[in-house]
């Protein structure tokens, strides 16, 4: 299962995690899944990160979605528990506390979409190709794609993919906003690395409450949304960070935050 699922320690506070099953298309196996939950278990939990990158063996797949060769022996029971699951594994990684980023580097189809849009940010090789396309498999995405989808690129660019099972190439996905950006294959790894950069000169929990507020505050009334920001700010007023931040500014310097 480690082995499937591999942690790297990279330098600038980046945790690099690939699913490295190649041979497969890096496609959700049981075991796999496994494995993206306890490496989502172990980050959250680990404050010397201040990025997380999602990213899939191979030049050909960030990940092809389910085990077809799998879910072809499984019971209509098995099935359905593979499928909570995979929104698990989704869920698990959509709460991290740090910021993740899936670096696209081949098709994300089916599970393997749900799986980079429960990340913050997408970055995509030129050549990769993404689509919830399982209604051409006579079911519908069921860990989380019809609604996450949604929420990224509205209602109408959501119904265009999911409902006609469309692959679109990264240009599009740009377009439409399902990615963040768009570069040459052998230029992934360093786009991720950039906004490691950017993530060092902000505080790390003044970070992950922003993070938060967006997401608990975007499915609620403005009213709740507005008392769940505020809830979010006064942690950060007490912070040490906070301070440093201010003696930083009056000092004309860069800030030293140190996650506290």
């Amino acid at each position: 299962m480690a082995d499937l699922v591999r942690v790297e320690r990279r330098e600038k506070g980046v945790a690099w995690v690939t699913i490295d099953r190649a041979e497969a298309m890096n496609a959700l196996s049981g075991a796999v899944l496994e494995g993206l939950c306890v490496a989502a278990q172990s980050l959250r939990t680990d404050r010397s990160s201040c990025l997380v990158v999602l990213t899939g063996a191979g030049e050909k797949a960030f990940c092809a979605g389910a085990d077809l060769k799998e879910r072809r022996e499984m019971t209509e029971e098995q099935a359905r528990a593979r499928v909570d699951l995979i929104g698990h594994a989704c869920s698990l990684w959509s709460r991290l506390p740090r910021p993740t980023v899936a670096a696209i580097n081949g098709v994300a189809l089916g599970g393997g979409l749900e799986l980079a849009l429960a990340c913050d940010f997408r970055i995509a090789a030129r050549q990769a190709q993404l689509g919830l396309t399982e209604v051409r498999l006579g079911i519908i995405p069921g860990a989380g794609g019809t609604q996450r989808l949604s929420r990224l690129v509205g209602v109408a660019r959501a119904k265009e993919l999911v409902l006609l099972g469309r692959r679109i190439d990264a240009t599009r996905a740009h377009e439409i906003g399902l990615v963040n950006e768009v570069v040459a294959p052998e230029e992934l790894e360093a786009a991720a690395m950039r906004l490691a950069d950017e993530l060092a000169g902000c505080a790390p929990i003044s970070v992950a409450k922003a993070k938060e507020a967006i997401d608990r505050g975007i499915d609620v009334i403005i009213d709740e949304g507005l008392r769940i920001e505020r809830a979010c700010y006064d942690v950060t007023l007490t912070t040490e960070d906070r301070n440093e931040g201010l003696r930083a500014f009056a000092e004309k310097r860069p800030p030293r935050f140190q996650g506290k």
